[in-house]
């Protein structure tokens, strides 16, 4: 890092501190422009934001880890995502835009109601808050350390820091990030998501390409890969054709193991606590203009994580396998070739970009983390009268809270994928509940209180305890012990406990209007049809699956010289892409607006 180096990256800090702070006095209203913008998010800016929150400064170092030690096939313990992510499209975002939510712990009280209803908010809020969302900062700031020590910055300076050194300048520019997200709120954090996204989608791009040119293009990559290791690195899938069931066996030099790939494609996705788009997505859905945007909203961060930015970090760490052959820490490749190819000028501009994936990132989970303080917590236990202007001035404070608790964090972290891995399990076990709920009227309040705290310890337990840890090391075999565990306790407690009022039932069926499967007697009693044809919905939802991962993975295949996967794939995607247009030509149901009952409609 020269001069003109730390001259970009000085210029980015104060761009994007100055653009939050002036949209401080438009998030200073309310509760609801600091936390959900007002609900006037535009549909390109709230999927960008969505896209900017899972672009953190750790991501590419992860995928670099995954590639080195598992091969290509290991990104699926991300891609099955794109499933619920897809779900979330189509069955889930026009639900969350209709509760008029300003969180998802929020939902608990429209949905169920009493006593159990509240316990059930604040555990929630606590456990999303505090210890989920704190690690999730903890592991963002270890990845901006690591990418401090690769890149030497200190060192450039003249200063040869400390491990607790790099951790306070990481912090400091944690602080940065609370300025503006403090201030200006949810508006704040959007507006920066934007720039910061592009510019780290740019970082990314301009690695990958310089790293493929040093190693002489594409074409000799490729074999370059394949002579690097004896491991199957460029496979998709951990699947080879002939042998075995229809013809299709297990690849044995694949990097995962056939338990923990089938558990990523039939378990995690469903049975993640974000299975139906919880979190920071539905804060975002929450945000926007009204159902159509969330939806749109929702396609565009699917386009922009899966489609559009994948390939760059794949080829970075396929780059780095052939650099670096006997690289112990197969997550600082990315930064080590950023810093012995970028040239000065570039380079300052690439860690720039990676500032800004780490911003985004952190910039959301204190915005999130301080909603359920301050919403779900201080609100709704503490002082319902609160003013507008002290629940602003709460969810400041609430800020400085959540980020001083990820600093913490930040100190016990060592290692990226494994943290990650952590965050996985802690998540496991309540999907199922979260997906029943908006569809059966019989999930109550204390079946998702047993399946949330039940995966949280099982999660916990099983990663934290050597011998439960060495009894579960494949971690196929964990998320689905975790996954029948949890269901096993979740569906006792629910059937020994009485379901929620027909009171409750009733008012959350009128105001969300879900399928008519699984509430037909509060159908009847409101007199108020269905605004989602779930049947509709989830031929859709296929559809796009098919659209989506057979784009992304005919990018992959085409680009990485592998034409007949890349041929199918796109064959697949299609097919996909015509069936959802046929299916997007049929009629939608009408959305129901207040005042409205169902001869109007």
């Amino acid at each position: 890092m020269q001069l003109v180096d730390w001259l970009i990256v000085g210029m980015y800090l104060l761009m994007a501190m100055g653009l939050g702070l002036y949209l401080s006095r438009r998030g200073s209203k309310s509760l609801v422009d600091f936390f959900v913008s007002g609900r006037a998010l535009p549909w390109w800016l709230a999927g960008t934001s969505m896209a900017a929150t899972t672009f953190s400064i750790d991501t590419p170092l992860y995928i670099a880890g995954v590639i080195g030690t598992r091969g290509i096939a290991g990104n699926w313990e991300w891609w099955n995502f794109a499933i619920a992510h897809l779900i979330l499209i189509y069955i889930f975002s026009r639900l969350w835009r209709r509760s008029e939510v300003v969180t998802d712990a929020e939902l608990t009280e429209i949905r169920y109601g009493g006593q159990m209803a509240a316990i059930l908010r604040a555990t929630k809020a606590f456990l999303f808050a505090v210890p989920i969302n704190c690690i999730a900062i903890g592991y963002a700031m270890l990845a901006m350390v690591k990418v401090v020590d690769a890149l030497q910055l200190w060192q450039s300076l003249g200063i040869e820091p400390g491990d607790n050194f790099k951790i306070w300048s990481v912090i400091g520019v944690s602080i940065l990030v609370l300025l503006y997200s403090g201030f200006a709120g949810l508006w704040g954090v959007v507006a920066t998501d934007f720039f910061q996204f592009f510019l780290a989608l740019f970082g990314a791009t301009v690695v990958a390409a310089v790293a493929v040119d040093y190693v002489g293009g594409i074409h000799a990559l490729i074999p370059a890969v394949q002579q690097a290791t004896e491991q199957d690195v460029l496979s998709f899938f951990p699947l080879t054709l002939g042998g075995g069931f229809l013809g299709i066996g297990w690849n044995d030099a694949a990097g995962i193991t056939a338990s923990t790939f089938s558990a990523y494609l039939l378990v995690q996705w469903w049975s993640f606590r974000r299975s139906d788009g919880g979190g920071e997505f539905v804060q975002r859905l929450a945000a926007t203009k009204n159902e159509a945007e969330a939806e749109k909203a929702s396609w565009f961060f699917n386009i922009l994580h899966y489609i559009v930015r994948t390939w760059p970090w794949v080829i970075v760490a396929l780059v780095a396998i052939v650099v670096y052959p006997d690289l112990a820490d197969r997550e600082l490749g990315y930064p080590k070739l950023m810093l012995d190819f970028l040239p000065q000028g570039m380079l300052g501009l690439v860690v720039a970009s990676l500032v800004a994936a780490f911003m985004s990132t952190v910039s959301t989970s204190i915005n999130w983390g301080a909603s359920y303080l301050t919403n779900d917590l201080y609100r709704r236990f503490f002082n319902p009268n609160a003013t507008q202007s002290q629940l602003v001035l709460v969810g400041r404070v609430a800020s400085v809270m959540v980020t001083a608790f990820g600093a913490v964090a930040a100190f016990f972290a060592t290692d990226v994928a494994t943290i990650f891995r952590l965050v996985i399990a802690i998540g496991t076990g309540p999907g199922l509940v979260l997906i029943l709920r908006w569809f059966w009227w019989r999930i109550n309040a204390a079946a998702e209180l047993a399946a949330m705290v039940a995966g949280f310890i099982l999660g916990l337990f099983t990663t934290i305890v050597p011998i439960l840890n060495d009894l579960f090391s494949d971690f196929g075999v964990r998320l689905l012990v975790i996954s029948i565990l949890t269901a096993f306790i979740w569906i006792v407690v629910m059937l020994l406990t009485p379901p929620e009022s027909d009171a409750t039932l009733d008012a959350f069926y009128r105001q969300v209007r879900p399928s008519s499967m699984g509430w037909k007697r509060q159908r009847e009693r409101t007199g108020l049809t269905p605004a989602q044809d779930l049947p509709r919905d989830i031929q859709r939802t296929l559809a796009a699956i098919l659209l989506l991962l057979g784009a992304m993975l005919a990018m992959g295949g085409f680009l990485l010289l592998q034409p007949l996967t890349g041929w199918i794939c796109l064959v697949i995607a299609v097919i996909g892409g015509f069936w959802l247009r046929q299916l997007n030509r049929k009629k939608i149901l009408p959305m129901p607006r207040p005042g409205l009952d169902d001869e109007d409609l």
